[in-house]
């Protein structure tokens, strides 16, 4: 085994794997501390938050490996999008069981009457096939059809600061405003490189 396999098996991924975890530890310490007014809000919040992070994060990896050279962290691509799935998925299930106490009336009614609920449900049901075609046979299987279909991360992406953006209402649109600037410098790139 090289020196970098054995940097990214035994130091790198569980180092990442690790700090991955953090912001949940971090939202439950909270609520145990009594921090917020409206905790089930708070952790919906920070949930909704952290998967878009991570879905970003995820789409920094190629930048990264091809402008400064990193090789290493397209190791971590897989990870990086499958916590970005954890998180969104968490959200889902905090705003199922917390927010609606499992009412699948009350899900259908604010499906149909709230357009950031349906935004953000396009997003999820998108996100599922991807997160279930992230491993390696996978891979192998779909062949170049693979790289074609993950590339819908990217509209995803968009789907998700839209949902963040009508949730919001205008209240505090700078958190939404920088992730959009940040996703926009990563389409421009990644159209730079494809007309090179």
């Amino acid at each position: 085994m090289s020196g970098q396999n054995v940097f990214a098996k035994w130091l790198l991924k569980p180092s990442v794997f690790t700090l991955s975890l953090v912001p949940l530890a971090l939202l439950v310490l909270a609520v145990a501390q009594n921090r917020y007014a409206n905790p089930v809000e708070a952790i919906l919040q920070g949930s909704g938050e952290w998967a878009l992070r991570f879905l970003l994060l995820t789409l920094f990896v190629t930048p990264l490996q091809f402008l400064f050279k990193w090789l290493w962290v397209a190791r971590l691509r897989r990870m990086l999008g499958l916590f970005a799935f954890f998180y969104v998925s968490l959200h889902l299930l905090i705003w199922l069981g917390l927010d609606l106490e499992f009412s699948l009336s009350a899900a259908i009614a604010a499906l149909v009457e709230k357009p950031f609920i349906t935004m953000g449900m396009v997003a999820f049901a998108g996100l599922v096939p991807l997160a279930l075609t992230s491993n390696r046979f996978s891979v192998r299987r779909l062949g170049t059809r693979w790289k074609v279909w993950h590339s819908a991360v990217y509209l995803l992406t968009v789907l998700a600061i839209v949902h963040l953006v009508w949730q919001v209402k205008g209240s505090d649109l700078l958190e939404p405003a920088i992730y959009l600037l940040v996703l926009i410098a990563l389409y421009l790139w990644r159209f730079a490189r494809l007309i090179r």
